[in-house]
Order: structure tokens, then sequence, then C-alpha cells
């Protein structure tokens, strides 16, 4: 697949690739989300390490479609399979929203063929899954008696509480920058041919 410019709308052929990019950012994202019901800890840091790991899936989607609505529609994706998977809550729908607009305002503004603009832009949409965590400190009474009722463990619950605290909150959103940084690194170090192809680096 070669990379589309930007300048022109969205054609079948991006929305494809977007697609396909789409549904490997959600393998990687919810093969994370599984994992934070081994242990808080992990859920609460689940964001960075989707940021860490999913960097490859949206640089490429980045370089192969350099137009404005790409990011927002991965997002868009993400959200609707959370939703189809019962997994998605209004919290999430506000930080991803909240996110994606902006990190497809920075691709705007950086032409779309940037290295920085679209790592910046990534560690943006990175932070939208704070959204999944983020009720424990927010709603906490309510989240904490959610899950019990849900059938958590005991000691899961009692974790939990344990854990939401304002030093792990502040953990909780400075992990997805941390790792939405290592991330598009890897992802540029991996696939730089194609990179120096599609004009971004």
């Amino acid at each position: 697949m070669s990379n589309s410019k930007n300048g022109k709308g969205l054609k079948g052929k991006d929305l494809i690739t977007i697609g396909i990019f789409s549904a490997i950012y959600f393998v990687i994202n919810f093969a994370f989300m599984l994992m934070g019901g081994i242990h808080p800890v992990l859920w609460m840091l689940m964001p960075g390490f989707i940021a860490v790991f999913a960097g490859i899936p949206f640089m490429l989607m980045a370089a192969k479609v350099q137009k404005p609505g790409a990011v927002f529609l991965m997002g868009l994706i993400t959200a609707l399979i959370y939703f189809a998977t019962g997994q998605f809550t209004l919290v999430i729908l506000i930080s991803m929203a909240s996110t994606c607009i902006l990190a497809e305002v920075i691709r705007g503004m950086t032409k779309y063929d940037s290295f920085k603009g679209n790592s910046v832009s990534y560690v943006i949409f990175s932070l939208g899954m704070v959204g999944s965590p983020l009720p424990i400190w927010l709603f906490k009474a309510d989240f904490l008696a959610q899950i019990t009722e849900q059938g958590m463990p005991a000691d899961y619950v009692s974790a939990v509480e344990a854990l939401s605290s304002n030093a792990m909150l502040v953990v909780l959103f400075v992990a997805p920058i941390i790792g939405g940084i290592i991330g598009a690194f890897i992802a540029k170090a991996l696939f730089k041919k194609h990179f120096v192809k599609a004009g971004i680096v």
C-alpha cells in the first residue's frame, strides 16, 4: 500500500488502510486490557503499555494516510469495538473523542508529513485510554461497588482502593506520554525505510 498524501478527501483505499491498522491497534489494546484483570496496577499502567507497543500500527497508518480524519477514524473504530464488547464507558468516550480531535489538529498543523508532528499526535492519542481506569478516581465508591457486584475478588477490589492515590493518578497520565514517545521511536527504528519513502523522516 502506498502512502496517500494530504489535500484530498479519504478514499476507499484510505479507509481500508485505516481499518487494517485500527484492527491491529485494537488487538494490542485489548490484550493489555485483559492483562489488567490480573492485577489493578497492570490496569492502571495499561495506557502506557499500549502506547509503547501500538506505536507501530499508528505511525504506519499516519505515514500511509496523510490526510485529515485518519486518526479520528482509528479512535472511532476502537471505541465502536469496545462498545460492541461491552467495555465502553462514557469516560472513555469523552477521553478518546477529545484526544482524537486534538491529535487531528496537531497533524493538520504539521502538514501530516512530520515525524515530530505525528509523534506528538500519537502521544496525545495514547492519552485517550486513560479513560478506562479513570473512573476509579472520578467515581470511587460507585466503581468499587460495581466491580464487587461483577464478581471481582475481594483482594482485587482492595488493591484497587489502595492504589487509587493522587500519586498513581499522576502515573496514569505520565505513563502514556512516556510510552507514546517510546512507541513512536520504536516504529521509526523498525520502519525507517518506509517513513523515508512517505517523506515524514
